[in-house]
């Protein structure tokens, strides 16, 4: 199956401050704020919500389309996806901006000021998912996840004309959508990926029950945490699969994107729901023990391991069909 992934690429820039925020802030003087911080460490790390989704599903062995908006900056990012799998046709580059780029300052109490340049993803909506097949890379299943909020309508709606199979992944850009962008962008979904906070947002900015927007969605996944996954389909029973608990935590960003790249690789592969959602499971257990969204390294008798270990060996048995597809990822 070739996967499409639509959304966020971004570049990370990420400093540690030795202190605390909160004592360089003066009640007295908030009017007149104006702070500078002379920070210990900065790491630059490539991210964006479909890269990371996109490098996942190609160290898994399914080299993903990459569809979203960058500047001329993205040179040696490009040649890091396509040397981890990724297939950048679907990817615009703009003449007039750079691509997107996170700033973030975090003290020693974990507190953050950041800030989101959207860049060149402003350009995203111009992508049209018609030239995809005019390349010859048509997809058979494309990911909508984060991005410029037109972009996210457009593609869903070109999937609709195309009659391409979508999945939904609104996430932290639910906070843009309006009650009827919210419906537009998952009704006819095939998969609807959420966690549990931004379930209960869905349905806040939807106006819809859980029973009534599965009404109009495929199979509902929603993470939750050390909890692990729900999944939810119409007319059937939830089905509930445990986490894998956490031995290693160096970083959670990205793990998210790690999950849904196991997901759709198991997806991609044919393979069942319930052995989709444990390799989710397990690559994101891999990716929260690495610093970076896309530092972590996989193989498949690692992989296999941590579902036998988890899950059991059935579970193992059954994901050891595709588990000969996965390519080995590499580490910076």
């Amino acid at each position: 199956m070739r996967i499409a992934v639509t959304g966020s690429i971004a570049t990370d820039h990420l400093m540690v401050f030795p202190g605390r925020i909160a004592d360089q802030l003066l009640p007295d003087q908030l009017a007149h704020l104006s702070l500078s911080f002379l920070v210990d460490r900065l790491d630059v790390r490539r991210g964006g919500v479909a890269a990371n989704i996109a490098f996942g599903l190609g160290v898994l062995g399914l080299r993903p389309v990459l569809v979203g908006a960058v500047g001329s900056d993205f040179a040696e990012y490009e040649v890091w996806l396509k040397e981890h799998g990724v297939d950048t046709t679907g990817v615009r580059v703009s003449a007039r901006r750079q691509t997107a780029r996170f700033v973030c300052v975090t003290d020693e109490d974990a507190h953050q000021i950041a800030a989101f340049h959207t860049g060149a993803m402003a350009e995203a909506a111009e992508i049209d998912l018609r030239d995809l097949i005019s390349a010859g890379a048509r997809p058979d299943l494309v990911l909508v996840s984060p991005n410029d909020p037109a972009a996210m309508l457009r593609h869903t709606g070109d999937c609709r004309t195309l009659g391409i199979p979508f999945a939904a992944d609104p996430s932290q850009q639910l906070a843009r959508l309006d009650g009827d962008q919210a419906r537009v962008l998952v009704a006819g979904a095939s998969w609807l990926f959420t966690n549990e906070y931004e379930a209960a947002l869905l349905q806040e900015r939807t106006g819809l029950g859980r029973d009534e927007i599965l009404a109009t969605t495929g199979t509902w996944v929603t993470t939750l945490g050390e909890k692990g996954v729900r999944i939810d389909r119409a007319g059937r029973p939830a089905l509930t699969v445990h986490a894998i608990p956490a031995t290693d935590v160096a970083d959670p960003t990205g793990v998210g994107d790690a999950f849904r790249a196991g997901f759709l690789a198991a997806v991609g592969r044919r393979l069942p729901v319930e052995s989709a959602a444990q390799l989710g499971c397990a690559l994101a257990s891999v990716a929260l023990g690495t610093v970076g969204s896309q530092t972590y390294e996989t193989d498949p008798a690692g992989l296999l391991d941590i579902v036998q270990r988890a899950y059991g060996a059935d579970a193992a048995r059954r994901l050891s069909s595709a588990a000969g597809h996965f390519d080995a990822g590499r580490r910076t």
